[in-house]
């Protein structure tokens, strides 16, 4: 099925490049395409979900947000996936910090997304599902850091469907011994559907938060000086 224009999506077919970078803000969307695109054109704007794309030294790139959570997500990235043409997703989010030697700022790779979301149920297996990044993309991404002498963090992560988590049995100390690093709310499906779809996704994440310490960045430093993860994920497009 290839449907150009979508719902949520006014792009035409070719508008978008083969690597897509994805924040959740539109607003960060549109940060990294006037901060580090040339020739950028919005390509997308229905319901506020900004998408653009440009050209990266000489590389076209395309960076659209994704909103907040696994179900916006797993909309976006299947129509890029299935309907685009996109080859390779780069998330480039927020997380908070549940290694408790993370420290605001510092750069997280997503090697796998452990969830509470019952997503993965729709593809037909009846287990517990943890969908991995590629193998390729990690290795371009931690080799891009070394060049760039920035310090990049690579382990499991946790999707979350609940921001504020009402349950009694808070699951960030179990994780936490299982070695989970952060907590964020659209990896999930982001692995999920590039896997459904035979392609290409990894998590970049810089740490917004502890919530166990309460510490943490304002909205405007989040969408605005994350900007190690933006030039790795920049660099392997």
């Amino acid at each position: 099925m290839n449907q150009t224009p979508t719902l949520h999506n006014s792009a035409a077919k070719g508008d978008f490049a083969r690597t897509v970078l994805m924040p959740g803000d539109p607003l960060r969307a549109r940060f990294i395409a006037q901060t580090y695109l040339e020739k950028a054109q919005l390509v997308n704007d229905v319901r506020g979900i900004q998408g653009y794309t440009g050209e990266y030294k000489g590389k076209r790139v395309s960076v659209m947000a994704s909103g907040m959570g696994i179900p916006t997500m797993g909309i976006y990235s299947y129509e890029l996936f299935n309907f685009y043409g996109v080859e390779q997703i780069i998330r480039v989010g927020s997380a908070g910090a549940i290694n408790q030697g993370l420290k605001l700022r510092d750069v997280v790779m997503g090697m796998s997304a452990y969830s509470n979301s019952a997503y993965g149920v729709q593809f037909g297996f009846q287990g517990n599902l943890a969908p991995c990044a590629d193998f390729g993309l990690m290795m371009a991404a931690y080799q891009a850091a070394e060049k760039m002498n920035l310090t990049l963090k690579a382990g499991p992560v946790y999707s979350s469907d609940s921001f504020y988590d009402q349950s009694q049995m808070k699951p960030i100390d179990a994780l936490e011994n299982l070695g989970v690093l952060a907590v964020e709310m659209e990896a999930y499906g982001l692995y999920l559907n590039a896997a459904r779809a035979g392609k290409k996704a990894l998590a970049l994440l810089t740490i917004s938060d502890n919530p166990k310490t309460g510490e943490s960045v304002t909205s405007q430093e989040a969408r605005e000086t994350f900007t190690q993860m933006m030039e790795i994920a920049l660099e392997i497009a």
